[in-house]
């Protein structure tokens, strides 16, 4: 459950409860009479709702379904662009939890947990599904049943092609627009096995040009000139960086250039044999050479 607050001016607060409670009253008396009562006898009808209660679903319905008085579809039938906003939530819920093998809470996105309950039921109502196949390791958003990729998709595609895909091209992949390889009109997957980034430039040459392209494992893209040559040297960038230990890059990515005598000199591949000056803090100091021996750099 929530609060819902709106600070409104204190005559417009009095009338909306006003008028919440009178229509809960009018909905009380409408259940005693459809059971053959007269609402002055006080008998209970079959609507176990408190007024409390009854005010709480009017508001919900007023607010997710009305229409504002200056909009046109209060009055006729005229289109209203007011009135015709409806409200959109999306609910994540595993499959098990649907299928009521487990009482797991389901995702509300951008707010909270809702109770499994809660999640079977609207899923019961909507209209609409979004099929999700993600990793059951790390969680990432494999494939989608809808055109667009996810925010899961779209961050670890940018991870992976770094820039657009067509050999040669080194336009940023945030400058890029996501590609089917296979169009989505002709049964392509929204899936990583499917997409990856292409410049404006080039999406439209794959569009509309005989240049084509297949997309194979590891993300590799295989494109075919008009003229039948293949070119599949566009490999993406591996998702994890070793750096040799000793490594004169590496020793400036994590000690800095604060932490070195000259700044302005990088270290001397003279001094040792692996290449890395000596440094009296490192040696004797297993904690800390640990952390230089074992160093990853993900992108």
């Amino acid at each position: 459950m929530c609060d819902v607050i709106a600070t409104v001016p204190t005559v417009i607060g009095d009338g909306i409860l006003d008028r919440l409670t009178r229509m809960a009253h009018a909905v009380q008396d409408a259940d005693v009479a459809h059971e053959g009562m007269t609402p002055s006898v006080g008998a209970a009808g079959t609507d176990r709702r408190t007024v409390d209660q009854i005010r709480a679903d009017v508001f919900a319905d007023l607010i997710l379904a009305g229409a504002p008085a200056l909009d046109p579809t209060v009055h006729g039938d005229g289109a209203g662009a007011l009135g015709a906003i409806r409200a959109q939530v999306q609910v994540t819920v595993s499959a098990l939890t649907l299928l009521g093998d487990n009482e797991n809470p389901a995702d509300l996105i951008g707010r909270s947990p809702i109770d499994a309950g809660t999640a079977r039921y609207l899923a019961g109502e909507t209209s609409s599904w979004t099929r999700l196949l993600t990793n059951p390791v790390d969680g990432t958003t494999v494939a989608v049943d809808r055109y667009r990729p996810s925010l899961e998709q779209r961050r670890h595609l940018r991870a992976r092609d770094l820039h657009c895909r067509f050999p040669g091209c080194r336009q940023a992949a945030i400058r890029c627009e996501l590609d089917h390889t296979v169009d989505h009109a002709l049964g392509g997957p929204t899936a990583l096995t499917n997409l990856a980034h292409l410049c404006q430039r080039h999406h439209s040459m794959k569009q509309f040009t005989p240049w084509r392209v297949e997309q194979h494992p590891g993300g590799v893209l295989e494109w075919t000139s008009p003229t039948g040559r293949v070119y599949r040297e566009d490999t993406p960038a591996p998702p994890v960086a070793f750096v040799p230990l000793g490594h004169p890059i590496r020793i400036f990515a994590r000690l800095g250039p604060a932490d070195l005598d000259d700044p302005l000199d990088p270290p001397d591949p003279s001094c040792e044999p692996d290449g890395v000056p000596e440094r009296p803090d490192l040696v004797g100091d297993s904690s800390r050479r640990a952390e230089y021996d074992f160093d990853l750099a993900p992108f």
